[in-house]
């Protein structure tokens, strides 16, 4: 790769201070870089992120302390084995089964009819899915039909979610500004965590609202109804938006993949291996924080329902201020500095912060809560920027899809499931914490190798060997 005028106007970021500085190996952005839309750029944001808001709207409502035991005892029969917290934490798992599948399926077609059309699918099917677990009979009525009914719809939620988030992540990378994409990448997981905040602060207003009659009876159903009018906004949202001009640029020039699969397979295959590894971490942390810790409070810690959903809301809010603020920073500092604190705060700090919630006072279970939550925020603010920048555009949908949905699959849908049996076959509620030291150690090694691409427009991000050390500069060829 050829080196760049430190003092281009059309830089991304100054000649003195960020990734990318002009040096050896650096890059100058597209010519029409600083001519974007930015009206259009906000539009792909919204749309992007609404769809993971729809995704983890599910999550904060099937995860909710009190609703992984509603759903665990409506759909299955009294003596059915396990609590029933571990129950509804076996469907969650079982939907991560699909994603891989979905990312297969909807990742390589992404890449050879368009980001838009897949993510109208996606969402429909998504909200879709959840809406109808509100109106699914239950065991009482229907028997042994109601949980393999559940099952189902929930494997079809993982599969049209194995389409979605790399396809909403590529979206936005490839509408941002170069210098900027950090930033903007940042807002698909403030996605994540309103959906989430939304949907376990629903479940948290209904409980307090209604008796406990009510809400095992009809109550519980309520939040899972609402996703499909809120699907429905962000496919209205998806429709008013023209496709990635990267991919539109990239069709007019006849370079699309024949087989976007078979290339994907093929040719990065190593790339891929490296961010599954960087994914594990991600999923570790993140379904261990927003699905498991819930139940964890209550069930381990036998904390008040009321009181754990507040400290997980509250930490999540806190989370929402600063993710963009560090995703802006990442467009300065690059993404690999903090990926790196984030691994290896895992490693050192997952321990003391799980000590913390040991003692049971609500003021050190926040804090320890916050710890680790502070940790994952550095990981959520800069891989909508970070994951897509790893592959060409002509793979980057699928690419990024199958590799992001199989680590899902292995490490996420199975944390909530495997930590928690964990606790109850060794006793010690340390578990957690024994998880995410070693997912901090497995993601340090692909963290450190893989290129830093902060300044690299997108349509030259995944241009390169990936596995090779990366040069002087954060643009450099590596």
């Amino acid at each position: 790769m050829n080196a760049g005028s430190g003092s281009d106007p059309e830089r991304d970021v100054p000649a003195d201070g960020g990734p990318d500085r002009g040096g050896p190996g650096a890059v100058e952005l597209s010519k029409d870089e600083n001519e974007r839309d930015l009206t259009a750029v906000h539009k792909a944001v919204v749309a992007s992120a609404i769809g993971n808001c729809v995704e983890w709207f599910d999550f904060g409502v099937f995860s909710a302390g009190v609703m992984t035991a509603i759903i665990g005892t409506v759909f299955f029969p009294e003596d059915a084995g396990g609590s029933a917290s571990l129950r509804s934490f076996a469907l969650i798992a079982a939907a991560f089964l699909a994603r891989p599948f979905g990312g297969m399926f909807f990742g390589p077609m992404g890449d050879k009819l368009g980001r838009k059309r897949v993510l109208a699918t996606t969402i429909m099917l998504m909200s879709g899915s959840t809406f109808v677990i509100g109106i699914l009979p239950g065991y009482g009525t229907i028997g042994i039909a109601a949980p393999l009914l559940l099952l189902l719809v929930r494997l079809i939620q993982g599969f049209s979610t194995g389409g979605e988030y790399g396809g909403a992540a590529t979206m936005i990378a490839e509408y941002a500004p170069t210098r900027r994409r950090g930033f903007f990448g940042s807002f698909l997981e403030m996605g994540t965590l309103t959906g989430y905040i939304l949907g376990a602060g629903l479940v948290l207003l209904m409980d307090l609202a209604l008796t406990t009659e009510a809400m095992h009876n009809w109550g519980w159903r309520i939040p899972f109804l609402l996703s499909l009018p809120l699907g429905l906004v962000g496919l209205y949202v998806r429709t008013r938006i023209e496709d990635t001009p990267t991919f539109q640029r990239m069709e007019e020039a006849g370079k699309k993949a024949q087989s976007p699969l078979k290339e994907t397979l093929e040719h990065y295959w190593r790339v891929i291996l490296m961010l599954i590894g960087i994914v594990f971490l991600l999923n570790v942390a993140d379904y261990t924080l927003l699905t498991f810790m819930p139940s964890y409070l209550v069930d381990f810690l036998e904390m008040n329902d009321t009181t754990a959903q507040l400290i997980t809301i509250g930490v999540e809010a806190v989370m929402i201020m600063v993710i963009v603020p560090l995703g802006a920073l990442s467009d300065r500092i690059g993404r690999k500095p903090l990926l790196i604190t984030a691994a290896v705060g895992y490693i050192v700090l997952a321990w003391p912060a799980f000590a913390l919630m040991q003692t049971g006072n609500p003021v050190g279970v926040a804090l320890g809560y916050a710890m680790v939550g502070g940790l994952l925020v550095l990981i959520l603010a800069v891989i909508a920027a970070t994951f897509p920048a790893m592959f060409p555009t002509k793979v980057r949908y699928g690419a990024f899809a199958i590799g992001y949905n199989l680590s899902t699959s292995l490490f996420g849908g199975t944390a909530a499931v495997l930590v928690g049996s964990l606790i109850d076959v060794t006793g010690s509620n340390y578990v957690p914490a024994y998880y995410l030291m070693l997912a901090g150690l497995v993601a340090l090694v692909p963290i450190i190798k893989i290129p830093e691409t902060a300044g690299v427009p997108i349509e030259e991000a995944g241009e390169r060997k990936a596995l090779e050390p990366v040069g002087s500069g954060a643009g450099a060829r590596s």
